[in-house]
């Protein structure tokens, strides 16, 4: 069994990612959830320019272990905005402000930090038995497709 990050108030608080590439989601890429979460953002985003790694490709593996996230057992995506890295309940609402009409959920900030991630971290830890697990890997759609940075596309550029 490999060994867990302590879960501690500050593990999950927005760090600074340099390097990493600007406007990525890191995603688990057989989580159901997770897949329908990234065409949700690509059907919303107008212009942000969102791009995606899965944790399941090299780069993306690296990238997950950079910030201790187990990347076999992902419990969080990560969101990379303005060289910032944002995990759990922040990565979600930093990705949602920049949606075409979810610009309210900025308010949702006032909600204490621990008490989103809570919630968020239920629907993480159940997300394979309530929502599935497709083993076949993030199956993007052609939108998608020119999202979705593999292995040789992962540069610094934004």
């Amino acid at each position: 069994m490999k060994p867990r990050c302590p879960e501690t108030p500050d593990r999950w608080l927005p760090q600074p990612a340099p390097g990493a590439p600007d406007r990525l989601i890191l995603i688990d890429g057989v989580c159901v959830l997770c897949s329908s979460w990234a065409r949700f953002v690509v059907e919303r985003d107008d212009g942000f320019g969102f791009r995606f790694l899965r944790t399941q490709s090299p780069q993306g593996r690296a990238l997950a272990e950079s910030f201790g996230i187990d990347p076999d057992e992902p419990q969080t995506n990560v969101a990379i905005i303005d060289s910032m890295a944002y995990f759990k309940s922040d990565a979600a609402l930093m990705i949602a402000r920049n949606l075409r009409g979810l610009s309210w959920t900025r308010i949702l900030h006032v909600v204490p930090r621990g008490l989103r991630n809570l919630f968020y971290h239920r629907i993480a830890r159940n997300r394979y038995a309530w929502f599935g697990r497709d083993e076949a890997c993030l199956r993007p759609t052609p939108e998608m497709r020119a999202r979705c940075l593999d292995d040789a596309g992962v540069t610094n550029a934004s």
